[in-house]
Formats: C-alpha cells, structure tokens, sequence
C-alpha cells in the first residue's frame, strides 16, 4: 500500500515549481497568472495528486497542461530553437526544408530539376515557414495592453473570423470561420485582437478541437470573464481531396467556459446569434 501523501509537502512543491518559472522569466515573457488562477491550479494539483476525480478537477487538470510561461504559448518542444535562431541557423533551417521537399519530389516520380520544379523546394519551404509562423508568436505580443477597465457585463460577440490552418495529420489545409463570445467581468480586449489570437493558434500544425479549446482557454486567461464561448465551422482538404472525398462535409467544434457551460440559456443565446447567418 502506498504511503499516504503530505499536502503540505505537495503544496510546496508545487509552490516552488511555480516560482521557479517565474523566477526564469516566463511571465516576463507572456501572460502572468493571476493569484486566482494560481490557487486554482495548486488546487487541482493537489486533488489529483490525492485521487479526486471530480469533474472540475479533471477540466482544470486538461487545461494546466496547455499553459505555459515560457513567452510562447502551447509550444512545441522545437518551438524555441526556430524564435532564437541566429541568422545563418535560420538559413540552414530553411536549406534544410528545401531538402526535404526535394526528396518528396524524388519520391513521388517528379524530377527536381526540371524548369517548373527548380525553385519549387525553396518556395515551398518559405510557405510552409509561413503557414506555420503562430510558433513563432505569443500572447503578450499579440495582446500589446490592449485590455482595458470597462464596466460591462453582457455578451460581447466577434464571429466570421476566418481561419486558415493545416492539419497536423495530413499537413493538408482545413479553412473556416470562427464565432468567440466573451461575458466580461470588469474587463475588455480590443476587439481585433480575438482574430490575431484566433489567427496565432491557426497559424501552427493544428487539429480543430485544440485549436478551439486554445483560443478559448487563451481568452479566459487574459480577461478571466464570466464566461468565453467557442465555435468554430470548417471543411478539411484531408476529408475532400482523400480518404472519403465528401466535398461537403463540414466539421463544427465547440469550447464553452464558465457561464456559458453553466447556463444553458446563456448558451443558446450565443449560439443563436453566432450561428445564425452563417447558416
């Protein structure tokens, strides 16, 4: 039988781990926590830790994972190496890039060099930097203080922002549009800055149910509203070019928080006024 858990212990543990990525430079470097959020998660870490398997525990535990202090949100465990390269390493990433497509080329029958194909790897490798330039971004810049004191406490919604993303299965496009409600609690963003957010986690090898949750836990991080709410509409090349071939198939996800998971009218209310025109 296993020895019985000190939460004391635990706590400060816990405690030191986050001070250490403060004392790093994380929230330096992106959002910073606030004290409620901390209490939260040292909360939950010590739930699970402790075997409680109460719904709330395991939503904050889904979310902790995704948050990060390191000035880059959600990376990748490549992320930092491609923000701090020098010059001629970036250079090399790309030379390297351009490689491998070439051997795509080889591999799928093409020749390389002939006149159509000859700058291909090296503009395919550019593209592929671009499609993929949200690693490269993070929420402190993209924010840019544009969070503001407003007394303010109903639904705010910013729909038919265009997304256009690439599956991290086929590293084929998926394109659609995406409605995000917020219910504010003494704060509010610049209302352009739902599509930059939106438009950052695009903008990186995604699937549509991470990139939805994301945006939505993003938003619930930089405001802590009463709620944040969700959806986004896309068809995906991966089910139209291949595999089925149903060229009208679209795929709808949803990430509801607070309020908005609570209230079933508060709920509906948004997605009647997000999903309506769209239909």
């Amino acid at each position: 039988m296993p020895p019985p858990i000190n939460t004391d212990q635990l706590t400060n543990q816990i405690d030191h781990r986050v001070f250490r990525i403060r004392e790093n430079g994380g929230p330096a470097n992106d959002i910073v926590p606030t004290e409620s959020t901390t209490n939260q998660r040292r909360r939950t870490s010590i739930a699970l830790a402790l075997g409680d398997a109460h719904p709330r525990a395991e939503l904050e535990a889904s979310r902790r994972q995704f948050v990060d202090y390191d000035g880059l949100s959600w990376p990748s465990s490549g992320t930092r190496e491609r923000l701090e390269a020098t010059p001629a390493e970036a250079e090399a990433r790309l030379e390297k890039l351009s490689g491998a497509i070439r051997t795509i080329l080889e591999c799928i029958g093409e020749d390389p060099d002939r006149e159509g194909l000859l700058e291909t790897p090296s503009r395919y490798a550019k593209a592929m930097l671009y499609f993929t330039k949200g690693y490269e971004e993070n929420l402190k810049l993209i924010i840019n203080n544009a969070v503001f004191r407003e007394d303010h406490d109903e639904m705010v919604i910013v729909k038919d922002i265009e997304i256009y993303s690439m599956c991290e299965h086929h590293l084929v496009p998926f394109t659609g549009k995406m409605h995000i409600g917020y219910i504010p609690r003494g704060k509010v963003l610049g209302l352009s800055k739902f599509a930059r957010i939106a438009e950052m986690f695009a903008r990186r090898l995604q699937l549509q149910e991470r990139l939805t949750k994301q945006v939505a836990v993003a938003i619930e991080e930089i405001l802590e509203p009463l709620g944040v709410a969700v959806v986004m509409e896309s068809a995906h090349l991966c089910m139209v070019m291949r595999g089925i071939e149903k060229t009208t198939a679209t795929t709808t996800t949803s990430s509801m928080l607070g309020c908005f998971r609570k209230r079933t009218r508060t709920r509906e209310e948004f997605l009647r006024l997000a999903l309506n025109s769209t239909r």
